[in-house]
């Protein structure tokens, strides 16, 4: 047997296991809020990200468009092909930054990893306590 035997009775037991619980699960909701405060962090840089990539793309195709118009028009002489090159960097650079935009923005970079394992842990945890 163990020779130090708890004395408390099991209402205060349980007491205090209620009491455990509760401070467990105020601690979790507090890292829950300052997770999805992270989340929605990068939810709000990945939209700026994509409107720059709008406005890149948006560029682009006016650069592009007074290209072909210009390469049309000199059938393919120096001025109109410079005007293409320059609207393809912008394209592609605006193609980048909807590309990781869109990935800061999936429902996958949401998800509370974190707070989530805690709480499997923390529950692991009382229901062993329980036994």
């Amino acid at each position: 047997m163990n020779e130090h035997q708890d004395s408390r009775s099991v209402a205060t037991l349980l007491s205090d296991l209620a009491q455990q619980v509760t401070t467990l699960l105020q601690t979790e909701a507090r890292l829950l809020r300052a997770e999805m405060s992270d989340k929605f962090s990068n939810v709000g840089s990945g939209a700026i990200e994509i409107l720059g990539g709008a406005v890149c793309l948006l560029a682009a195709l006016i650069v592009l468009l007074q290209a072909l118009v210009i390469a049309l028009a000199n059938a393919g002489l120096g001025a109109g092909w410079s005007s293409l090159a320059v609207g393809v960097v912008v394209a592609v650079i605006g193609a980048i930054l909807l590309r990781t935009g869109s990935a800061n923005l999936s429902p996958s970079q949401l998800n509370p990893d974190r707070t989530e394992e805690q709480f499997k842990r923390d529950v692991r945890v009382v229901k062993e306590q329980l036994k």
